[in-house]
């Protein structure tokens, strides 16, 4: 089969198909007696999105393969379709997931030391239901804790092909930008140890109470995972500074 007669079928799978297709997806299709070859696949693949190009529509590829779906360019307009309110995540979920996505594999406890609270187990379980998160193993260490990773559907979900694809930290805007946008609750004053526990304490209690509404975060962005990370990662600098110098004021 030539490509000027593989193209149109190729398409018409990649629409009819319920969810993306990989070029060993599309082979399958074809039985030997189609004489095709991956490798035709995927000139005709490049074709298609040459042939997109400017228009409405996008031939996309994610973590489990080919797709077409609207440019993103135009979805301000596309969700004005359905009536809906699109699904709402609280803070601890995008927390958790953004530590899963940029630290894995990683554990429970990790997850809990670098947000300084405890995750709720409602939300582990949320993210594996939704098939965003999955086991992927478990450490080596007393009660062999589980390794949580993200999958396929999470590369899916979030326009990624492959983890590469996250927002590189370095390339995110500056700390005190994400704070404002955010509306993070302010940092203790250095020195105060006891007070900083107890408002985590009752940050943790807060959050549970809230897991249900789910209504602290519209609908997950990539960046907003990135900005997450970035975020945990100045405020354990923070706790590290703010402990040392009441280390030496108490000296």
């Amino acid at each position: 089969m030539k490509n000027e007669e593989l193209k149109p079928v190729v398409e018409g799978l990649i629409f009819a198909a319920d969810e993306p297709m990989s070029i060993k997806d599309l082979f399958a299709v074809f039985n030997e007696n189609a004489a095709i070859e991956q490798v035709q696949i995927k000139e005709v693949l490049e074709q298609l999105k040459e042939e997109y190009e400017g228009r409405g529509l996008e031939l996309k590829e994610v973590g489990s393969g080919f797709r077409f779906q609207v440019r993103e360019a135009h979805a301000q307009w596309i969700a004005k379709l359905w009536q809906e309110r699109p699904a709402k995540y609280s803070r601890a979920s995008l927390e958790t997931l953004a530590l899963i996505a940029y630290r894995q594999p990683i554990t429970r406890a990790e997850i809990e030391d670098v947000r300084g609270v405890s995750v709720s187990s409602n939300i582990i379980k949320a993210l594996v239901e939704r098939e965003w998160v999955r086991v992927v193993g478990h450490r080596d260490v007393p009660g062999k804790p589980a390794l949580y990773a993200t999958t396929k559907k999470f590369l899916d979900y979030f326009n990624l092909k492959t983890l590469e694809d996250l927002p590189p930290l370095s390339e995110l805007k500056d700390i005190d930008a994400i704070n404002e946008q955010l509306i993070l609750s302010d940092t203790p004053e250095a020195g105060n140890l006891e007070s900083k526990d107890s408002a985590s304490e009752q940050i943790d209690e807060d959050e549970d109470k809230r897991l249900d509404e789910m209504d602290t975060v519209d609908d997950i962005d990539v960046s907003d995972m990135a900005d997450v990370v970035k975020i945990d990662s100045a405020k354990d600098k923070d706790e590290e500074q703010s402990s040392s110098e009441a280390l030496t004021a108490e000296n």
